[in-house]
């Protein structure tokens, strides 16, 4: 059985980012490729590049080049952008009910939303709340 596998930012990133984890997280795509991001995502990826520049981590040109490559592998399909589900606040804001013990953040929360919306069953993150949410939320989950 195929599953659906749906990277958050916090995954994805070490792809694109030599850190931590980044050889295995490589590992996986290549093996489970292609997976799932969504609209989110891009905005999450292009957000945490600036903040990267901004502390001196990147440069500005390391910058745009990381987010063209991550543009390049959306266009070729190594990742399956998904659009925003019409229902996405509302999801959120009754999956923050769901997990009243959980400190989901709202982003996260989102994610969470538009996995299950895609029919995802595994979910990717190397954020401990969003693994522990997403496992409340029955989605099989690989921690980096």
């Amino acid at each position: 059985m195929s599953h659906i596998i749906y990277f958050d930012t916090s995954a994805l990133a070490k792809w694109y980012i030599n850190e931590s984890q980044s050889e295995e997280v490589e590992a996986y795509l290549q093996e489970n490729g292609p997976v799932a991001v969504s609209d989110l995502t891009v905005v999450e990826m292009r957000c945490l590049l600036a903040r990267r520049r901004r502390e001196k981590d990147i440069t500005v040109m390391l910058e745009a080049e990381i987010f063209a490559t991550f543009q390049e592998d959306m266009r070729r399909k190594v990742l399956i952008c998904h659009p925003f589900p019409a229902e996405l606040a509302a999801g959120a804001v009754n999956l923050m009910s769901i997990l009243g013990n959980i400190p989901v953040r709202s982003l996260d929360a989102m994610h969470l939303v538009i996995a299950k919306e895609i029919g995802a069953d595994v979910l990717v993150t190397a954020d401990k709340v969003m693994a522990d949410a997403a496992t409340a939320y029955e989605f099989e989950v690989v921690r980096y």
